[in-house]
This record gives C-alpha cells, structure tokens and sequence, in this order.
C-alpha cells in the first residue's frame, strides 16, 4: 500500500502538503513543478488515482467530427461521451475542441490532446510542435509521431468471413463507405474492403460484382449502395453480406426491405459497431460490438502514460470486438 509518508519521502516535499495537495485543498498554494512532482510522483508509486482530488493534468479533446457526420453515427457521439467520462474519472481538466476552432486554439497550458477524426499530416506535425504528448483514436496519418487506439476491424472482417466461409456460403458480398483522405481530399478505399479483398482472393472465393461501396458511413448512403447492388445484379444475389458499420446496415435493411429481399430467408448479414439502433431494427442486426467505453479508456491510460513515463518511441493498440448474434445472422 502506496502511503503519504512513503510520496513525501520519494518527492521531497512534507506529508502535509502532499496530503493536502492530493486531497484537493483549495487553499494550498504550490508552483506548478512542486504541483506536477508530488502527483507524478504518487502516480509513478501506484497510488490509487481515484483518492487524487485534484486536477492532475489539463487536455484537450480535439474532437474533428461535425455535427451532422455526430447526429448521423452514434458511435463517434458515444465516443466523445466516453472520453470526456473517462478524463473526468481520471482528474483530467478536459476541454473539447471542433474542427472549426483549429489547431491554433489549442490552449498553451494543455498537457496533452485526444484526437477524434481525420487530421491531415500537416495538422499532425503542427500538433506535434504545439503538444509532444497525444492520442489519436481510429486514423492517424502520422504514427510515429503520436500514439494510436483504434478497433481490430480488419480482424472482424477476417472474422465475418471465417463464419460464411463455415456455413458453406461461397458467394460473399460486401457493402461500406470509404475513407476521406484528408492530404489529397479525395475518397480511398476503407481498410474494411481492403481487408474483404485481400483475405476472400486468398480463399479463391472473391467476386467484384458482390462488392459496392463509396461514401460516408451514413444511412443513405446504405441505402443507395444496396440499391445499386440489387439493380445491378437483377437478383443474382450474394449468399450474404458483410456490412462496413450498423449505419449503413440501417439503410441496407430499408433498400432490401422494399426490394421484398427477405432478411436473414433470402441472405444474411453481419455488420460493425453495435450502436443502440442495430438491436431494434427489422431483423435485429448479427453485429461485432466494438466497446467504445473500452476504446475511450485504453486512450486515456495511454495519454496518463506518457505524461508520467515520457518515451521516445509511440505505441499503436489494437482492441479486439465481441460478436453479438441476433436474428440477421445465425453462427449455427
């Protein structure tokens, strides 16, 4: 067990104003260094963070998602929730940010940033020289650079085949948005269909008709992908489809819905995320949930780490998903 006598000793400082520092006395009056030194130092020992009661580090959350891609995916509005839970949890003083604000308004006093969205290399390094210390969650073009959390989608794509694959399923059909390159703004192909490609060539079983995709990861857009598929292929269907996010699915369901395409009779699906929405829809959507709590935290320990143990080298965490069967697929 971590004591005030044992912080005092290893900081330097008396077991008063170590007590009285972590338990958030108002009327103390320390440096910032004295300040920063006894919390480290009660960090570094394994004090319980939760008993510290006073701000540890100021950051940012520099959230570059706009409020309508945030109203049309409640994944990235969950994940900002999270974030903010888990900074708070954690004594971090947290203030949010939108890509509107920009990089300049990130405040001098910032220990460290969070960033949600698509930064380009040019806002990456600008970061860098504002901020040494941050976490990019899903894309960042500059890994060296920073950190990196994101969920295994390329290990769930394998996945969701592996499952067709096992159901003796061969014709394989793939539905999702694009990435939005934003150094060359303009749409590349998502790591999802990238993965889809690669790992169904390997099987022998991959076919381009059943593949369509472009855009955002939106409702619409799944609707008038699945559209364009269905018309297409003058109802020579896949066996099943693999869905890129529960958003597009959405859309999906409503195009095969009024095509009178039968789900799961006719085909089945899987799709990603596991957002609220997917366990009301008409059939129930077989969906990985990716755990958005768990993403958020793994991204703040990361952030906590640096700021106690500075190193020279980033990290990049993949996080795993859990499949959650309902009615659109069935593993038996």
């Amino acid at each position: 067990m971590v004591t005030i006598k044992k912080i005092a000793e290893e900081a330097g400082f008396s077991q008063a104003t170590v007590s009285r520092l972590l338990k958030g006395d108002s009327t103390l009056s320390v440096g910032e260094e004295t300040r920063k030194t006894i919390i480290n130092t009660a960090l570094s020992l394994g004090y319980d963070r939760s008993k510290i009661k006073t701000t540890i580090e100021k950051i940012a959350l520099l959230f570059w998602i706009t409020n309508q891609e945030e109203l049309q995916d409640l994944y990235f509005h969950q994940l900002r929730l999270s974030i903010e839970k888990y900074a708070q949890e954690n004594n971090l003083d947290i203030v949010t940010l939108k890509y509107e604000d920009g990089i300049e308004s990130l405040p001098k006093q910032i220990s460290g940033f969070i960033g949600v969205g698509f930064f380009s290399s040019e806002e990456t390094k600008k970061l860098k020289a504002r901020c040494s210390n941050g976490v990019f969650l899903e894309m960042n073009l500059e890994p060296e650079l920073f950190d990196t959390v994101k969920p295994d989608t390329d290990q769930m794509t394998r996945h969701a085949i592996d499952l067709f694959l096992q159901k003796g399923y061969q014709k394989i059909g793939f539905i999702g948005g694009a990435y939005h390159n934003p150094d060359l703004d303009c749409d590349e192909e998502d790591t999802r269909e990238t993965t889809f490609r690669h790992y169904l060539a390997k099987k022998g079983t991959l076919d381009e008709r059943y593949i369509v995709s472009g855009g955002k990861f939106t409702v619409n857009q799944g609707y008038e992908l699945t559209k364009s598929m269905i018309q297409n292929l003058d109802g020579q269907l896949p066996e099943c489809i693999f869905i890129a996010s529960d958003t597009i699915a959405v859309g999906a369901l409503q195009a095969f819905n009024e095509a009178g395409i039968v789900i799961p009779d006719r085909l089945e699906l899987i799709s990603i995320n596991d957002n609220e929405i997917a366990k009301f829809v008409s059939p129930p959507l077989t969906t990985f949930r990716i755990d958005v709590e768990e993403l958020a935290q793994t991204a703040i320990d990361m952030l906590v780490n640096q700021l106690i143990y500075p190193r020279d080298i980033t990290k990049t965490v993949l996080v795993g998903a859990k499949l959650i069967e309902r009615k659109s697929f069935s593993v038996k």
